[in-house]
């Protein structure tokens, strides 16, 4: 798994996309790790077998763009 740092995430956007859609890629705030980005093939591959009620890609929140610290 790759590891890059919210600030590295931000300023190479594209290449956590890239990489992402070949291995997961965790993002670290000060050191410690808060996210997981992965390819949407892979999410809905870990989710498939969710039941109901649970988080899935048709009924997740939409994620807030811009004004964040990182």
């Amino acid at each position: 798994m790759k590891t890059m740092s919210a600030r590295e995430a931000k300023n190479a956007f594209g290449l956590m996309i890239d990489t992402a859609r070949a291995e997961p890629v965790l993002i670290e705030k000060h050191g410690r790790g808060v996210v997981v980005v992965v390819a949407v093939e892979e999410y809905e591959r870990l989710s498939a077998g969710q039941t109901r009620g649970q988080a899935q890609p048709g009924n997740m929140p939409a994620a807030k763009v811009g004004g964040g610290n990182t």
